[in-house]
């Protein structure tokens, strides 16, 4: 692999903090086969992902509503309890990303993520203001996989793609930054980071 990467790019959900809905959920709807029923019928990831895309989370509470009003308290309860449903950091690749920076490597982030709830992330967790920069696709209506979205943060924070190497836990993800010219590998554990990262010749 090449030895050439200058340039890490990290995805932050399940990469370096947890993301689960089911956490707020599993009180707010306690019967299982119901809970699941709700995320793959009325607050779908198709229906969160547009809130990444920059969607206002009343316009999106509401249309939701109108399709099933007899849901309207369990729909507006997603946006109320988010900051349930990332409850702590990956502390071993938050250690991982800290290292990389400290050894002077050029790290950035870039996020589907809403504007609103990327900014109380980063209250909660202060490593998130540690690296270079971050492109939230909220704030710029757009989202990975889409190739314009590494496009963007390429150009935003002068990154060579073939310099570059992304880590993402979605596959779509890691293949759209491929197609944008980049080196990626998908996140499943720190250990297989940590492999992944020595791969390309990057000691942390």
């Amino acid at each position: 692999m090449s030895s050439e990467i200058r340039h890490i790019v990290f995805d932050i959900g399940r990469v370096l903090i947890h993301y689960d809905p089911h956490i707020p959920f599993s009180r707010i709807i306690p019967d299982d086969k119901e809970r699941n029923w709700f995320f793959a019928n009325v607050c779908t990831h198709d229906w969160n992902i547009e809130q990444d895309r920059g969607r206002d989370w009343r316009e999106a509470e509401d249309l939701l509503i109108a399709n099933h009003p007899t849901h309207e308290d369990s729909i507006r309860a997603f946006r109320k309890h988010w900051h349930e449903m990332v409850p702590h950091a990956y502390v071993e690749c938050v250690s991982i990303m800290e290292s990389l920076i400290a050894k002077g490597y050029d790290v950035t982030m870039l996020t589907n993520f809403a504007s609103d709830t990327f900014k109380e992330a980063q209250k909660r967790f202060p490593f998130l203001t540690l690296p270079r920069g971050v492109t939230v696709s909220g704030d710029i209506r757009l989202v990975k996989p889409d190739v314009a979205i590494y496009r963007t943060h390429a150009e935003s924070f002068g990154l060579e793609p073939s310099a570059t190497l992304f880590i993402d836990d979605s596959m779509a993800n890691v293949e759209g930054a491929r197609a944008a010219g980049w080196n990626a590998v998908h996140f499943t554990d720190p250990q297989t980071l940590q492999a992944d990262l020595s791969a390309y010749g990057l000691a942390v």
